[in-house]
C-alpha cells in the first residue's frame, strides 16, 4: 500500500483559446514537477482551454481539436514522469462536460465530470455543458482521490458521496474569480467540506485575467485538522511541491511553504493591474492610450497601466479646451512625469469650432448646454481613437463605477476605449487608492517607488471641466453621499425606502434609483472593465434597457 505522494500544484495561467501554448506551458511545468519528484500534477478548471470558454465550447471544431490536442499530450507521457489531473471539456456519450481526466503512462486512464454547473451571477455553464453524474474517487497508486470540480465543494453533497465512496484526498480544480472578500468565502467551505468529510482537502485555482473576469490565483492546501499547510501567493503563478504522508487511516500534506495574502486595497489593485496587464497582452497590443486631463480617475488609470505594462507602453495625451484649467494642465504634465510615461498635447478647439460651424444652421435659436458639452468629450475620444488606429496602441479608458452607475458620462466620447480598469470601482475607492499607491508600491508593479501623483489632483473637487467653474457636486450629490446610495441599490439590491432609513434623504435617493435605471443603454455600450466586487455590471448585473418598470415605482412611491 503507498504511504507516499508528491502532488505538484500547477498553479498557472491559460489563456482562452490558446490550446496549444497552454499545453506547452504545462509540459515546462510537468519538466519542472519531475525533477522535483512529483507522482502527480494538478491543473486548473479547464485549463487546457482556460476559463471561461463560454461558446467556444459550442464549436464543434473546438472541441475536436482539443482532443486531438490532449490525446497528443498524454500520449508523450509515458517517460515515467508525474501523471496530470487535467482539466478541460470533455465529450463522453455524446454529452459535453466540464471534467478532470487522468492522464499517467501515456494514456488517459478516466475522467470525472463537473456534477453541479454554477449558473448564476458571472457563470453561464449550465449554457454549455451537461452537468455529469455524482462522481466517485480516483485510484491512483492505490490511493483513492476525489476531484470534485470548483462549484462542487460549495455545496456538501459530491464530498459527501466521495467519503462515502472511500474518497481519501480531496483535489479541487477551480476556475474562481477575484471578487473582494472571496477568500474568506473560499477558506469557509473548504472548511465546512473538510469537517464533514475529516479529509484533507487541495484548492487549486488558477491566476490571470480573461475579459472582464481576474483570477487571483491563491491556492492552499487544508489538512483533516483544519491547518493550512500550504498557501500560494495571490497575482502570480506558482508551481507548489507537496509531500503527503499515510498516517493511520488518513493522509496529511506536510507543512510547506506560507504567505501572506494582499488584502483590501491592495488586493483590489493586483486585481486592476493584472485584469488590464493580460487583457492588453493577451490579445496583442503593444501598450495604452488615455487622455491625461489632469484629474484623479485618469491619473489612477495611469498609473495603474504602468505599474501593468511599463512606462514605455503607456502614452498619455492631453486634450485642452478653452474651459480647461492651467492647474489641469499642470498636474497632468506633473502626473506624466512622475509615471515617466510620453505625454503630448491635442487641443480640442479647432474641433470645437468647425462642429460649432457644422451644425450652426441647425442649432440657430437654441442656447448652448449639455450637446455642446458633449462634443467636447466626443472631440476627445474622436481625438483618441484616431491615434489608436493609427499607432495601434489600445484606448484606456478612465471612467469610474460612480459615473457610469448614473450615467455622468458620454457616449462616444470620454467612454470610448477597450479597455476600463475603474469600470467597477467607486469614485471614493478612487481617491483611497490613489492615496493608497502615492504611498505603496505593490508587489510586481513595473511603475516606480513613491508618489505616482501629485497631492492636487487627490485633494481638488472633481469636475468635468466642459464649461466655466463646473464641478461634479453641481450635478450630482457628495461622491460620499453618492457612493452609499449607490451601494445600497446595486450591491445590495435595497428598495429606495430601505436605503432612505439608512439617513438619506427619500427625493435623493429617489433621484438616483432613476438615473440609475435612465444609464442602462449606455452601460450597454461600454468597454469591459475588471470586475472587483460582486455586482459588476454586465456580467453580474443584468437590466433590460427597455424598463418600463419604473414609471409604476414612481407612482407608487409619490
Amino acid at each position: 500500500m503507498t504511504d507516499k505522494l508528491v502532488i505538484a500544484l500547477a498553479q498557472l495561467n491559460p489563456t482562452v483559446g490558446k490550446i496549444g501554448a497552454n499545453l506547452e506551458k504545462l509540459r515546462e511545468t510537468r519538466k519542472k514537477a519531475a525533477e522535483e519528484g512529483a507522482d502527480l500534477i494538478l491543473t486548473s478548471e479547464l485549463y487546457t482551454c482556460g476559463y471561461p470558454p463560454e461558446d467556444l465550447v459550442r464549436k464543434p471544431q473546438f472541441i475536436s481539436s482539443l482532443r486531438s490536442a490532449v490525446e497528443a499530450f498524454a500520449s508523450e507521457t509515458s517517460d515515467g514522469g508525474p501523471a496530470v489531473l487535467l482539466g478541460t471539456p470533455w465529450v463522453e456519450s455524446d454529452r459535453l462536460h466540464n471534467s478532470l481526466v487522468l492522464i499517467d503512462g501515456g494514456a488517459i486512464t478516466t475522467a470525472r465530470h463537473k456534477y453541479d454547473l454554477p449558473n448564476y451571477g458571472v457563470f453561464d455553464e449550465k449554457r454549455v455543458f451537461d452537468p455529469g453524474p455524482m462522481p466517485g474517487p480516483i485510484s491512483f497508486k492505490d490511493v483513492r482521490i476525489g476531484v470534485p470540480i470548483c462549484e462542487d465543494i460549495w455545496t456538501p453533497e459530491v464530498v459527501e458521496c466521495l467519503t462515502e465512496t472511500g474518497g481519501e484526498i480531496i483535489l479541487v480544480p477551480n476556475g474562481s474569480p477575484f471578487e473582494a472578500g472571496k477568500t474568506d468565502m473560499r477558506v469557509h467551505h473548504a472548511v465546512a467540506r473538510v469537517v464533514e468529510s475529516k479529509r484533507p482537502l487541495v484548492y487549486l485555482n488558477q491566476i490571470g485575467g480573461q475579459d472582464e473576469l481576474v483570477f487571483d490565483g491563491a491556492s492552499f492546501i487544508m489538512n483533516a485538522d483544519r491547518t493550512i499547510s500550504w498557501q500560494l501567493p495571490a497575482w502570480q503563478e506558482n508551481l507548489a511541491i507537496t509531500h503527503w504522508k499515510r498516517r493511520g487511516d488518513g493522509w496529511i500534506c506536510e507543512q510547506g511553504n506560507t504567505c501572506n495574502l494582499e488584502t483590501g486595497l491592495e488586493a483590489t489593485y493586483q486585481a486592476m493591474t493584472l485584469g488590464l496587464r493580460d487583457y492588453v497582452n493577451k490579445n496583442g497590443f503593444p501598450g495604452v492610450i488615455l487622455g491625461m486631463s489632469g484629474g484623479i480617475d485618469s491619473a489612477l488609470s495611469a498609473a495603474v497601466a504602468v505599474d501593468a505594462l511599463g512606462s514605455d507602453r503607456v502614452h498619455c495625451v492631453m486634450m485642452p479646451s478653452p474651459y480647461t484649467s492651467e492647474e489641469s494642465l499642470e498636474d497632468a504634465a506633473v502626473a506624466a512625469n512622475m509615471l515617466g510615461v510620453k505625454i503630448d498635447t491635442v487641443p480640442i478647439g479647432p474641433a470645437m469650432n468647425a462642429f460649432d460651424e457644422m451644425l450652426l444652421d441647425h442649432f440657430k435659436g437654441s442656447k448652448a448646454g449639455i450637446t455642446e458639452e458633449n462634443i467636447q468629450s466626443r472631440s476627445r475620444g474622436l481625438t483618441l481613437m484616431a491615434l489608436s488606429n493609427k499607432l495601434g496602441a489600445m484606448v484606456l479608458s478612465t471612467g469610474n463605477k460612480s459615473e457610469m452607475s448614473v450615467g455622468y458620462a458620454t457616449l462616444y466620447g470620454d467612454m470610448c476605449g477597450g479597455y476600463s480598469v475603474l469600470k467597477d470601482v467607486y469614485k471614493m475607492t478612487v481617491f483611497e487608492l490613489s492615496k493608497w499607491r502615492n504611498k505603496l508600491r505593490p508587489n510586481g508593479a513595473l511603475g516606480p517607488e513613491g508618489a505616482v501623483m501629485p497631492e492636487r489632483i487627490i485633494s481638488k473637487p472633481p469636475s468635468a471641466e466642459l464649461k466655466p467653474d463646473q464641478k461634479d457636486e453641481d450635478t450630482l450629490p457628495p461622491y460620499e453621499e453618492l457612493d452609499a446610495i449607490l451601494h445600497g441599490l446595486i450591491e445590495d439590491e435595497a428598495n429606495v425606502q430601505e436605503i432612505a432609513s439608512r439617513g438619506f434623504d427619500i427625493d435623493v435617493v429617489m433621484r438616483i434609483w432613476q438615473m440609475l435605471d435612465r444609464a442602462e443603454y449606455k452601460r450597454r455600450q461600454a468597454p469591459p472593465g475588471v470586475k472587483i466586487g460582486h455586482r459588476a455590471f454586465g456580467r453580474d448585473r443584468r437590466y433590460p434597457i427597455t424598463n418600463s418598470y419604473k414609471a409604476s415605482y414612481q407612482i407608487n412611491s409619490n
